[in-house]
This record gives C-alpha cells, structure tokens and sequence, in this order.
C-alpha cells in the first residue's frame, strides 16, 4: 500500500478511536492516537496475516503491551475485516468484543491479551523462541509505551531477548513523553531510551513515528537485521489528530463528552 493510501487508513483509524470513546464514555485517547500510524504500516503494509483465519499459525504476532490504547487496534483490526464495524460501538461494553483492554479470548486478530503493564516483551520473547525452535518465519511485533518501560520487568526481558538473538522480535516503544501523571521526566525518567536499549544489545532504530516512510524503513531495517533484536524508537505526539488533544496529559484516559466529540470529529 503507498504512503498516501496508509495517511488515509491512519486518519480513519483516528476517527474510530474517538468514536469509540465517545460511545464508551471511558476510554485512553491520548496513547491511542499516537500509535494509529504505527499501526497503520505495521497491519497494511508489513506483517503476514490471515483475516480469513486469525489463528493461522505462521502469522506474524503483534503484541500490545499498553493494553488501555487498545481503540486504535480495534480500529486497525475493523478495518483489515476481522469484524464488522457495528462492533466498535459496543467498546467497553458487556454484549460486546471488544472490551477496555486485548482479550485474545474473545476478539479475532488479537495475539494475547495485555494491559498489565511492562509484561508484553517477555511474552513477545517467547513467541520469538518458539519460532526459532519450530523453525518458523513468522515475526513478533511488541508495542510498548514510553512510561510502561518504567516497569522493571521490561529489562530483564531485553536481556533475554539479546541472550537468545531474538532477529524475529521487533520492538516499538511509543515514545509520546507523557504518562497518565505528567512528562516521562517528572514521574521516572527512562531516557536516554535508545542508548539503553542499545546497551541490551538491540539494534536501535530512532524516527518521527508520524512519518509513513520512515515507519516503513524501520521496518525494513528492523528486517535485515540479523543475530539481535531491534527496538524502533517512535517519536510520536500524545492526542495526535486532535489539535486540543495534543500533548495535554489529561487526555491520558478520559473520553470526550459530546461538545468535546463535536469538536474532534471536525479534524477527520
């Protein structure tokens, strides 16, 4: 798919995260939007799946560690046709799929169920070692947010990636500099984030996780890469899409109320 195609997909995701959490009135918008174009690339342009059988088992795997921005991959999901999109209106809600954080259970496309922060990468680990050992091709993705690396847990597995060469293992930190209480600086700075990972052996990779083109190389390098794992440093903007969402905190995990919803449903 070309840039311009997956700018398109991007914005409509963005529309449905905000449509979601308005009919929720519950919800992360913040982390959510940040990630749509990651998202965008990685489910149009770079992973192998199967819509018509989701638990195929030489799938590549995408895990999202920062499980509450999970509107934006029900978005993506809806989009690629594993349901229809009368589901997104049930977000949250009990006769519903689709529930506040991945349940691998319950709703086709989702490779396990995640939002106890900092655990994604060692799950992610383990999907990476058990291709190896069953000498499949298949890719593990893990998408991790900037304040869940705060979790300790996070680099005890990144050393475990690097101890068993994990070349199939991509990680994304969502790098948007804000958690639910402030800047990533005012709670428990993780920076520098790329010259620790890079200490943990990974091959790291920095880009403007907004920019198609550079999603969609780091991929590619993140490829070629071989004998370690690789970690693509997105920087990205908390709210991105919502101009009066943009880098406020507060939009960490609040739904818009029906003014608010007006207002951002302009922008798409």
């Amino acid at each position: 798919m070309d840039n311009k195609e997956i700018e398109i997909k991007a914005k409509d995701i963005r529309k449905d995260i905000i449509e979601q959490l308005y009919l929720a009135k519950s919800g992360h918008p913040g982390g959510s939007l940040s990630i749509a174009d990651i998202l965008a690339v990685l489910y149009f342009d770079e992973i192998n799946i199967d819509v018509k059988n989701p638990k195929w088992e030489n799938r590549d795997r995408v895990i999202l560690s920062k499980g509450h921005t999970v509107p934006a991959l029900y978005a993506v999901l809806c989009e690629k046709g594993f349901f229809e999109k009368e589901e997104l209106k049930k977000l949250r809600k009990l006769n519903g799929i689709l529930q506040g954080h991945p349940n691998m259970n319950e709703t086709p496309g989702i490779d396990m169920s995640s939002g106890s922060l900092g655990q994604g990468l060692s799950i992610a680990n383990g999907m990476a070692i058990s291709a190896k050992m069953d000498n499949k091709d298949y890719r593990v993705y893990c998408i991790l947010g900037d304040g869940e690396i705060e979790e300790g847990q996070n680099w005890e597995a990144a050393m475990a990636s690097n101890k068993y060469k994990l070349d199939n293992l991509c990680v994304i930190v969502d790098n948007n500099n804000l958690q639910i209480d402030g800047t990533i600086e005012e709670v428990m700075s993780s920076y520098p984030i790329d010259e620790k990972f890079k200490s943990f052996g990974f091959n790291v990779i920095c880009i403007d996780g907004h920019n198609i083109d550079e999603i969609k190389q780091a991929f590619k390098e993140a490829r070629n890469a071989k004998g370690r794992p690789t970690c693509i440093i997105a920087k990205t903007i908390k709210g991105k899409g919502v101009p009066f969402m943009e880098n406020k905190v507060e939009w960490h995990g609040k739904a818009p109320n029906e003014e608010e919803y007006n207002e951002a449903i302009k922008f798409f």
